[in-house]
């Protein structure tokens, strides 16, 4: 999770185009510190949460939204963790989509 939180966090502050050093300055923690957060190290408060989103100009939720995409990551990924069900809603979600663009495309034709 602390992984996830922080390469989040590392894309928001590249993003931005800040240094770990100017953000830790912003937070009021050393540039060590502020780099453990990044490489998920460090277990993060959310105080330490509220300050970074303040300084990247993004909300908690922006940066925490990484932790509910966890399961699609991890399937691009490789991992073999992904379930059977899984991979087979995945099929009907594709092939339901598929369904309806047809549709839409028969409609636009008419």
């Amino acid at each position: 999770m602390n992984e996830l939180l922080g390469s989040r966090i590392k894309a928001l502050r590249v993003a931005n185009e800040l240094t770990q050093e100017q953000i830790a300055d912003k937070i009021g923690v050393s540039r060590q510190r502020y780099a453990r957060i990044e490489n998920g190290d460090n277990n993060i408060t959310l105080e330490i949460l509220s300050k970074i989103a303040s300084v990247l100009n993004v909300t908690v939720g922006d940066i925490t939204r990484v932790l509910d995409e966890k399961p699609a990551v991890a399937y691009r990924a490789g991992e073999e963790h992904t379930s059977s069900k899984e991979i087979f809603d995945m099929l009907d979600l594709f092939y339901a989509n598929k369904h309806l663009y047809t549709k839409l495309q028969e409609r636009n034709e008419k």
